[in-house]
């Protein structure tokens, strides 16, 4: 009887140590920074981040255009508007005024 009497005790001492380390795990966990967001699998994807990544402040589609070394046609800038605004939806850049996109901090 002892015997059980001392297991329990020990069970009773060893369950509330697992629960102050899911207490602490969880705790630990809810500061880890969010993962970032997957980034999108077409050719122009780094090619954009690498104009975002030389310049501090906003960027237009045409600007992006100019940078690819594009022709400043309107079917290539709305081409590039469409690509900004689809990593918009993806959380990757925000548009800080209409048709001003920026690398989100």
């Amino acid at each position: 009887m002892d015997g059980l009497q001392t297991r329990l005790r020990e069970a009773g001492t060893h369950l509330e140590h697992l629960a102050i380390t899911h207490k602490t795990v969880i705790g630990l966990a809810v500061r880890l920074p969010a993962s970032p967001p997957e980034l999108p699998e077409y050719p122009d994807c780094p090619r954009i981040f690498a104009v975002f990544n030389e310049v501090t402040g906003p960027l237009r589609a045409k600007d992006v255009s100019q940078a690819f070394g594009h022709d400043l046609l309107p079917k290539i800038v709305e081409g590039a508007w469409a690509k900004l605004k689809r990593l918009v939806k993806l959380g990757i850049l925000t548009e800080a005024d209409t048709g001003n996109f920026a690398r989100k901090q």
